[in-house]
């Protein structure tokens, strides 16, 4: 790329942080918010799906979802995200991040709100319904990564890139905060006009016809965050990166940026001229490489790799310890015993214990890399995590049945939290930031739904293989097993490059060797005024 093309990127790079920038941290977080708070709810309300819909007159415990059918709720929604992880992101480098950004979160309120209206004349037909949704629920999601990680990381300044970026997806936490606390307000407002008998004193009463309204106003609600941002993404303009690296207008980047960032910004001569031949063809070089090409697989396929493995392996662990943490509370004794409550009881006693967990590490991990990554940097933050979830996960495993007698559980309780804490201040956080950095403009967008969907195949095989592993092998041997798929998260990190302070065009080669002038300063071409 020619020098004068960068010049009104290097003016972004250098631009102040300013209130455009909090605001999209919002508006693009505000998917994330929804996206968290989708995905997680299912898993505080499948044991009322199992009370309602299979229950058997006469058993000794109430009524629980098929194996096949549980894998199927939680995984399902995983499916359609890696799907739309791959479409959304090929669509945002061919059409435009703003353009598709909307979709997706159209498609979020649809089907949440479909989720919850979910009906059928039998059991078996509302999970049908309920896993139709889902599927399309997880497909506007999955668009929802590669746009909103791109889109923050090519409107921030390279000095707090990292930290806008990883606040948009702290938002996340967020999103499983909120999602335990609707279920315990939902919870506790029914059971305080609903009273019901625990399970083993009335099996018919313990689960009263209204708990049906339970889950589905739990899951409605994800709707309500979506609808509010709706507007304000579709008031964004296109990214200033994309305008002038992909779509070859320096002159309606300059503008845009000029609206936005609070700046005035006049374009140089040469960037006229710039712009000129990129429409042309005469600037087309070996910087237009392809995806599938061998300057690709040169420049970046270790890269890619690097990203798509540790987002892999995180992922496995991370959806693991989130979709079955009632299991697992439940298997050490925290949770009580089943039989020994009503349906909403169950929920809400289910969803205070994970409301507690994001409370005390899920939600700090995040806002500490919020604030620590870009002093410390990426690489750094991710081998402090893999590191730490591997030392965990053994801690937790190998002296299981220590952990299970009475009044050990509560310590298994807060080594269990700190791998939450060390995962979100750690590779959960890191393998989204990375992938919306190091990749050209024209590919970053596809590059980053790769190396997301790569994740989502991960925590299919998570919530997939967790449940199988619990269920045949056993607990303990099931962390074990995550302990190892930690430790090879930290293995390939060796493959991702640090990005820290660098300037996206420098980290992924779009600036050429020729740029001897340095990219935090401000281009002389450019008047820039502080309008704010």
């Amino acid at each position: 790329m020619a020098k004068d093309q960068l010049r009104v990127l290097q003016a972004l790079d250098a631009a102040k942080t300013q209130w455009y920038h909090f605001t999209t941290i919002v508006i693009a977080g505000m998917g994330f918010f929804t996206d968290s708070y989708d995905l997680f709810c299912i898993s505080m309300v499948t044991k009322l799906l199992g009370r309602i819909y299979y229950y058997k007159e006469g058993s000794p415990e109430p009524g629980s979802l098929p194996s096949n059918v549980s894998a199927a709720i939680t995984g399902v929604a995983f499916c359609g995200t890696l799907i739309g992880q791959l479409f959304f992101g090929w669509l945002g480098d061919r059409l435009g991040r703003k353009r598709v950004y909307g979709i997706t979160l159209m498609l979020m309120v649809v089907c949440s709100i479909g989720s919850g209206l979910s009906l059928g004349s039998n059991p078996k037909a509302v999970m049908a319904t309920l896993c139709f949704f889902r599927f399309w629920l997880g497909f506007g999601i999955g668009g929802d990564y590669p746009l909103s990680a791109t889109i923050m990381s090519e409107y921030s300044n390279k000095k707090t890139r990292g930290a806008f970026i990883a606040a948009v997806f702290g938002m996340q936490g967020f999103g499983i905060l909120a999602g335990g606390t609707v279920a315990i307000i939902v919870s506790a407002i029914f059971k305080a006009y609903f009273p019901e008998p625990p399970y083993q004193t009335n099996p018919v009463l313990s689960t009263v016809p209204e708990s049906d309204y339970v889950w589905r106003l739990i899951l409605m609600f994800g709707a309500v965050p979506a609808i509010l941002t709706y507007y304000w993404r579709m008031k964004m303009p296109e990214t200033a990166r994309y305008t002038a690296l992909v779509a070859k207008n320096t002159q309606q980047a300059a503008s845009d940026m000029s609206k936005v960032l609070q700046v005035e910004i006049e374009e140089a001569e040469s960037d006229r001229k710039v712009t000129e031949n990129n429409l042309s063809g005469k600037n087309n070089g070996d910087n237009q490489f392809g995806l599938f090409s061998k300057q690709f697989l040169r420049r970046h396929g270790l890269h890619l790799l690097g990203t798509t493995t540790t987002w892999f392996f995180l992922d496995i662990a991370f959806y693991s310890q989130n979709l079955f943490q009632k299991d697992i509370f439940s298997a050490i004794g925290w949770i009580a015993d089943a039989k020994t409550m009503s349906a909403i009881e169950e929920v809400f006693r289910i969803a205070r214990a994970q409301t507690l967990i994001a409370i005390c590490s899920t939600v700090p991990g995040y806002w500490v890399t919020v604030a620590l990554i870009d002093r410390i940097g990426r690489f750094s933050i991710q081998i402090i995590g893999f590191s730490f979830m591997t030392v965990f996960m053994f801690a937790l495993a190998i002296p299981y049945q220590h952990w299970t007698m009475p009044g050990n559980q509560i310590w298994f309780v807060v080594i269990y939290s700190l791998t939450f804490f060390f995962c979100n201040f750690g590779p959960n956080s890191t393998t989204f930031i990375v992938p919306a950095e190091i990749f050209p403009a024209r590919l970053r967008s596809t590059c980053h739904g790769i190396s997301a969907a790569a994740g989502k195949a991960g925590a299919i095989v998570g919530s997939f293989g967790f449940l199988y592993a619990s269920n045949t092998i056993g607990v303990r041997n099931a962390l074990i097993i995550l302990a190892v798929i930690n430790l090879l998260g930290l293995m390939f990190t060796f493959l991702v490059p640090e990005t820290k302070g660098k300037s996206l065009e420098e980290i992924s080669g779009e600036g050429g060797e020729e740029d001897e002038e340095e990219a935090g300063d401000v281009p002389r071409d450019y008047r820039i005024e502080n309008m704010a």
